[in-house]
């Protein structure tokens, strides 16, 4: 594989220095952010790291009971809540450690996490963008953090059911690499940012996060536009976290309207032009599905939710 002329050239710190700032973003998650921030700290003890939490204007004195907490920890308490892109990108502007780590705040690091992580980001610097393995918390596997790319199939198969009555099969469920465990070394099309790392000079490259995506897609496009410049982003599974997922959206179905918008905007950035219609088509009929599914809900409360999605649907059509 040919590595690009002007791949990640990383500045050599000193010894004592850090390599690496890690950034959390949180938002109404005290308590979950703490113990982010603790088990961060306890997982690589001999590895410096700048660590920074950017609190997207929480009301729920994240800000001051984290400062309280970790005094070496760099807290910035934001008026308003700009997104998760943003605030990134917002941090990513005052590094000068050689990487950078977006971890969520709703993650707990195992052992030596970070510093595999590190240490396999530079053996592959081919790669540009990598990730580790993620589980809930019963250790049981949590597949969200590696995706392939949206595709016309991958859609057909998610509006006709298909995904969800072969989840293990890679041709089915393609986008979640149905059957992989992220028990091995693999290349991806996206590293999830709950917990992705990159090089410094890459993140600049790009221009880190495009911030039209104020929550859910940003990752994939980061990706994405890495694979075209060559890189070939990468998930090992010697970096493992805990990972609850959605901790700071609440409502299933405002999450799934904000999911599905990225989509909407990731077919109309990253697909050719003359096949962006059919993508366009096909997320209205997968909403069509969800309004046929509400009839038959089992629920007061699934009959809603499907109902809100189906509603929603000129505004998570139309993109960022």
């Amino acid at each position: 594989m040919t590595i690009p002329e002007d791949r990640d050239v990383c500045m050599r710190p000193s010894p004592s220095a850090p390599e690496i700032t890690v950034i959390i973003v949180s938002y109404n998650t005290c308590s979950l952010t703490i113990k982010a921030v603790e088990t961060l700290l306890q997982s690589s003890p001999d590895l410096p790291m700048r660590i920074v939490v950017f609190d997207n204007a929480s009301q729920d004195g994240s800000a001051q009971a984290l400062s309280q907490s970790f005094p070496s920890v760099e807290v910035i308490a934001n008026q308003e809540n700009i997104g998760f892109a943003a605030a990134n990108n917002r941090v990513a502007q005052t590094v000068t450690t050689p990487f950078i780590c977006l971890l969520n705040p709703d993650t707990e690091t195992h052992p030596n996490a970070i510093a595999n992580l590190l240490a396999f980001a530079k053996m592959h610097p081919n790669a540009g963008i990598v990730g580790g393995r993620t589980v809930f918390p019963d250790g049981s596997l949590n597949p969200a953090s590696a995706w392939r790319k949206i595709t016309p199939w991958s859609l057909l198969c998610q509006i006709l059911g298909l995904h969800r009555v072969f989840p293990q099969s890679n041709l089915f469920n393609s986008e979640a690499i149905g059957g992989w465990r992220r028990d091995s070394i693999r290349e991806v099309d996206i590293v999830v940012g709950c917990f992705l790392l990159t090089s410094t000079e890459l993140w600049k490259r790009l221009g880190g996060f495009d911030t039209r995506y104020f929550m859910y897609g940003e990752d994939a496009d980061l990706c994405l536009r890495a694979r075209a410049l060559g890189f070939r982003p990468m998930i090992t599974p010697d970096a493992q976290i805990m990972h609850l997922v959605g901790a700071s959206t609440k409502k299933r179905a405002d999450k799934v309207c904000a999911v599905m918008r990225a989509k909407a905007t990731l077919i109309r950035d990253h697909w050719p032009s003359w096949l962006v219609p059919l993508g366009i088509a096909q997320l209205w009929f997968w909403g069509l599905t969800r309004r046929l599914g509400a009839f038959v809900a089992k629920t007061e409360e699934d009959r809603l939710r499907l109902t809100d999605i189906w509603r929603g649907r000129r505004t998570w059509l139309s993109g960022y």
